[in-house]
């Protein structure tokens, strides 16, 4: 397959997530921090990289599968004078044996639960009980995942795992975290304009490749893709798919 520009080119966050609310949540994981701040699946570790640049006494570890964008957040790390601070590995963040004062999963509880190519539901329990886990009394954590905004329609179901079980809703997943051993102190969902503006980020891939590339035989293969996941958005889970965003203390 035609391999896209990286999504960091035209994303802050892999995920739909606005400044303003990132703040919240480093201000949320930054008080008081000494220890170590542990990021599950950290992508190119920009939330974990802007929690450390606030938190000087604070270090950091990310783990992700991404080469690519490992090595992106690398570079962020020294080009922001970070990178004393932090080590970002490639590897499975289950494999290892993490102890934490504060942790950060975002969009990661595959991690823990099956392959995303089965299509089973989020494993919101085994991610919650293995993060729970990892963390003291008193510790804190971002967690962001997937929920159902509304009830599901067959419409946007279609393009995601093609099952209405997927997701929970925001009060379920609440439940969880508390079942799982923690208690909400900042409880948030994505507004409509933080998923356009990461849709549309996202999306950007495909017009930066077009233009790229004018005479390119893949050329119509590209725009069949972002037809595809254009219409999967906005004929689909817009509006339906939400993504939670939950400060939680280990209790």
């Amino acid at each position: 397959m035609t391999t896209l520009p990286p999504a960091h080119e035209f994303l802050t966050f892999m995920t739909p997530l606005s400044q303003e609310r990132a703040d919240r949540l480093i201000r949320f994981l930054a008080a008081d921090q000494e220890g170590t701040v542990v990021d599950f699946g950290c992508g190119w570790a920009e939330l974990l990289l802007q929690v450390l640049a606030v938190a000087p006494s604070a270090t950091g570890v990310g783990y992700d599968l991404d080469e690519d964008a490992v090595a992106h957040g690398r570079r962020l790390a020294d080009e922001r004078g970070l990178d004393h601070r932090v080590t970002l590995h490639v590897g499975d963040a289950k494999d290892q044996r993490v102890s934490a004062s504060a942790a950060i999963a975002v969009g990661a509880s595959q991690i823990w639960g099956p392959p995303v190519e089965d299509n089973e539901p989020i494993a919101y329990r085994a991610a919650l009980t293995a993060l729970r886990g990892a963390l003291p009394r008193g510790g804190r954590l971002v967690y962001a995942e997937g929920i159902w905004s509304a009830p599901p329609t067959s419409k946007a179901i279609a393009p995601l795992a093609g099952r209405p079980d997927e997701f929970v809703s925001l009060r379920e997943l609440l439940r969880i975290a508390v079942r799982c051993g923690f208690q909400p102190q900042i409880v948030a969902e994505a507004t409509q304009d933080e998923w356009d503006e990461f849709e549309s980020g996202f999306s950007a891939r495909f017009t930066r490749w077009l233009l790229d590339h004018p005479d390119d035989s893949a050329a119509d293969q590209i725009r069949t893709r972002a037809e595809a996941q254009r219409d999967a958005y906005i004929d689909g889970y817009r509006g339906v798919l939400g993504m939670a965003y939950l400060g939680l203390v280990a209790v």
